[in-house]
């Protein structure tokens, strides 16, 4: 089987989570997190319905987004996320999308197996992509201190302006 193929539509939404984040975030709607999964025939990559989480004037107001954020990830079945987190070094404010590739337990053996062997074609289509975490289950995602911990350690100091 031939891995799967990014298609334009999820390109086009990493480049709008891009160019979102050198405008005014607070003025702007825009997609705080996004979830990817593999269509029916397991040939493209494509957003899926109704999974990602928008903020901004237009966009749903979400008081916890990680939190929303991880209970939007599926118990049985894998998928590669996009997390714009904001977070701050001793040296300055930063914000970056992280690239996370779910991968639970549960899933089946061959959906692994795909979302696997097409991670590094859907990372290389994603140029500039800082951060990564596999994940296999819940407890690695908790909350915004297990994914500072996963990304660079004592290097963060708060994340999505919450202390750790």
């Amino acid at each position: 089987m031939a891995s799967p193929i990014t298609s334009d539509g999820v390109i086009k939404v990493f480049n709008d989570m891009k160019v979102c984040k050198s405008l005014m975030p607070e003025k702007v709607t825009h997609r705080k997190a996004v979830l990817f999964c593999l269509c029916e025939d397991k040939k493209n990559i494509i957003l899926g319905e109704g999974n990602e989480i928008l903020l901004g004037d237009m966009g749903q107001t979400v008081h916890d987004p990680y939190t929303t954020f991880v209970k939007m990830l599926p118990d049985k079945n894998c998928r590669y996320a996009l997390y714009d987190t904001i977070y701050k070094t001793k040296e300055s404010k930063k914000e970056d999308l992280v690239f996370i590739f779910w991968a639970p337990e549960s899933a089946p053996l061959m959906s692994k197996m795909i979302y696997a062997s097409a991670k590094n074609a859907i990372k290389k289509k994603l140029t500039g992509i800082k951060h990564e975490l596999q994940a296999n289950c819940y407890e690695e995602v908790k909350d915004c201190c297990t994914l500072a911990e996963k990304l660079e350690g004592s290097a963060f100091i708060p994340l999505e302006d919450k202390p750790l």
